[in-house]
Parts: C-alpha cells; sequence; structure tokens
C-alpha cells in the first residue's frame, strides 16, 4: 500500500506541471503596480482590516516570489527583482527625499513592516547560507581584517574592470552612469542612521567620515555634487531614481541590505564592517572608471566624481580600519566576528553587483551599435 507521504511519479509531473503553469501566470510588473497603489492609499493598515481582498493578489505574488528567488534553488532573476523592488520601496521611506508629505503617509505601517519583515528574513537567510559564518566565528579578527584590508587595496584586476579600462564606449560609460547615479545621488544616506548615540572615538571617526563625505555641509562639495555635474556633461537626468529601471536587483540588494544593518542597532558591527570594505575597496573600482574616462578623452568634469572618491576614500579607507574596525574589535571580543561577517557579505554582494552592473553595460551598448 502506498505512504500518502509519497508522490506517484503521474502526481510529481502533475505538481511540476501546476507550478510551471503558476510561474508563468505571475506578473510581477502587475504586482508592484497593486503594491504602488497600497502605499499611497490613506489609512492603508484600516482599509486593508476592513477589506483583505485588496492585498490578496499581490501577496499571492510575494509568497511565489520568495519560493521562486530563496526556496526552490531556481534563484529566478524576475523574482529576485520584483522582491528587491518591493524591499526598496518600502525602505526608502527612511529616507526625506524633499518630496510631497504625503507620499510618507504609510511610512509606519504595519502592513509594509510585515511584507518588509517577510522578504527579509527569507532573502537574509538565503544571503547567509552562501557564507561559512561558523568559519568567521574562529577566526582571529583583528588579523582577518588586516589581511582583507591590505588584499582589497590593490586587487588584481579582474576580466571586468579590464573591460572598463579597455574597451568600454562611450555609450557604455553613459550607461555606467546612469546606474551609478542611484546611489551616487544620494550617497552615504544610510550612513547618519547609525551616528546617535552615546560620544566615543569611533563615534568621532564616522562622523569625520559623514562630514567629508556630504562636503562639510557646502552642496557644492558633497559628493552627490560632484555625480550631478558628470551626470550634466551628457545632458543626462540628475533627478535620484531617474534611472531607477536599469538597476539591477543585485544593486538593489546592496541597498537593501545597508537599510537593514544601519536601521537594526544589532548589525552594528556588521555595517561597520561592511563600510570599512568599501571605503577600502572604492578606489581601485573607481581607477578603473577614471581610465575609461581618459581613454575616451571625456572631459575633467564628466569624471570629476571617481577622483574625489580617489583621494577621499583611500584616507576614509585607512580610517574605517584603524579608528572604526579595529577599536571595535577590542570592544566587542565575543562579537567582533561579526566585523568580518559584514566585511565579507559587502564584498560578495558587491562583487555580484558589479558583475550585473558590466552585463548590462555590454547589454546596453549592444543595443546602441544596433541602431
Amino acid at each position: 500500500m502506498q505512504s500518502n507521504l509519497v508522490m506517484s511519479p503521474l502526481a510529481e509531473v502533475e505538481a511540476k506541471s501546476t507550478q510551471i503553469e503558476e510561474k508563468i501566470s505571475i506578473d510581477y510588473e502587475l504586482a508592484e503596480q497593486q503594491f504602488i497603489e497600497l502605499l499611497a492609499t490613506e489609512n492603508l493598515d484600516k482599509k486593508l482590516d476592513a477589506d483583505p481582498s485588496q492585498k490578496n493578489e499581490f501577496e499571492h505574488t510575494l509568497a511565489v516570489a520568495i519560493s521562486a528567488a530563496y526556496q526552490n534553488g531556481a534563484s529566478d532573476d524576475a523574482a529576485h527583482r520584483f522582491l528587491q523592488r518591493i524591499l526598496y520601496r518600502i525602505n526608502r521611506l527612511n529616507l526625506f527625499w524633499y518630496d510631497d508629505l504625503r507620499h510618507y503617509v504609510n511610512e509606519r505601517s504595519p502592513y509594509l513592516y510585515k511584507v518588509r519583515d517577510q522578504i527579509e528574513t527569507a532573502w537574509q537567510e538565503w544571503e547567509l547560507g552562501q557564507i561559512d559564518v561558523a568559519a568567521l566565528q574562529q577566526l582571529d579578527v583583528k588579523q582577518a581584517l588586516i589581511e582583507r584590508a591590505a588584499y582589497d587595496l590593490e586587487p588584481p584586476l579582474s576580466e571586468d574592470s579590464r573591460y572598463i579600462q579597455e574597451e568600454m564606449s562611450e555609450a557604455g560609460y553613459r550607461h555606467l552612469l546612469a546606474i551609478g547615479s542611484f546611489e551616487g545621488l544620494v550617497e552615504s544616506s544610510h550612513l547618519p542612521r547609525i551616528l546617535g548615540g552615546a560620544a566615543n572615538a569611533v563615534q568621532c571617526t564616522l562622523m569625520r567620515v559623514f562630514q567629508e563625505e556630504y562636503g562639510n555641509g557646502r552642496l557644492p562639495r558633497k559628493h552627490s555634487t560632484f555625480f550631478a555635474q558628470m551626470l550634466n556633461e551628457f545632458g543626462m537626468n540628475t533627478q535620484p531614481e531617474g534611472y531607477f529601471d536599469l538597476i539591477p536587483w543585485e544593486l538593489l540588494a546592496c541597498s537593501n541590505n545597508s537599510y537593514l544593518i544601519s536601521e537594526r542597532k544589532r548589525y552594528f558591527l556588521r555595517y561597520n564592517g561592511g563600510l570599512t570594505y568599501f571605503e577600502l575597496s572604492v578606489p581601485a573600482t573607481f581607477r578603473s572608471y577614471v581610465a575609461a574616462a581618459q581613454r575616451l578623452g571625456l572631459s575633467n568634469a564628466a569624471m570629476s566624481y571617481w577622483e574625489v572618491h580617489i583621494r577621499e576614500d583611500e584616507r576614509h579607507g585607512r580610517w574605517m580600519l584603524d579608528d572604526v574596525a579595529l577599536p571595535l574589535a577590542q570592544m566587542y571580543p565575543n562579537d567582533a566576528w561579526e566585523l568580518v561577517l559584514g566585511y565579507d557579505q559587502e564584498k560578495l554582494m558587491g562583487d555580484r553587483a558589479s558583475k550585473a552592473v558590466v552585463r548590462s553595460i555590454r547589454e546596453a551598448e549592444q543595443v546602441a551599435s544596433s541602431m
């Protein structure tokens, strides 16, 4: 007698067929539009309590996407993109965009928090599953950070970096600017979220980094102003999120991870480990962009943001390692491994995003060359 816990071959085929049909029927763009409408709904939670059917279709798509992206091994790109866009639309409510105040009517909505947590729980489990956390817990943290920093200051030239330096066209460079504007025009917006609290040397170092990123309070010197200047050189859109639909999900994931670990103070060490990697690694990355701009014969204004960062982030990287990460390892000996976790996760996610950006650039160049 066959156990009712075991599927027959026919039942397995039928189940797989149903899953395929369900996947085909999912319209992520429609579900995202439904969610955007929910975001703008006055008294959202009261209306959903009165009529739960308003969220049913969206929640069905959400559940399917979480399974497709994180739970069945397929790692479906469309599902990843949908989930990261939804998560970002919630997270961005934590920043002020100098827009219509009504856009923030649901910023503390329990329903939005529920959606955010549902995505984050599955996503973070998936992300952390790619890192050997147990091995990190056994490290000599200070030595691990020093060794990683020494490598990432001058990493070997990757195939993608060589492509950018030696082959990327002007059309590709403009596409790089479009994607880069997503972060470049609101740069360091996550950093001030961790600055409050008790005063000490670590906090003061973080404040110094923040002040320099924000041009010491002078808009013409703020780093985002230099990015806008690069965009202006090509007559491109200088509004934040002006090229949102071009952003690969891998880059959205980096932003969403920063929202998460800067908001939750329990992840303070992870955030600072990640920021240490970011500040250390940026100069090497941006040197490739400058090399491309120079090869293409572009103006100084068209590469100004990269050049400012190469100068300042070399200093910021040293500050983050010597005056933030290593002192924090001393202050929190039992949890110091989380600094390395943040460092390694930022690197892993950043490398994944960089590859996605280069793929997008290559695709944009192919389209440009065919026109």
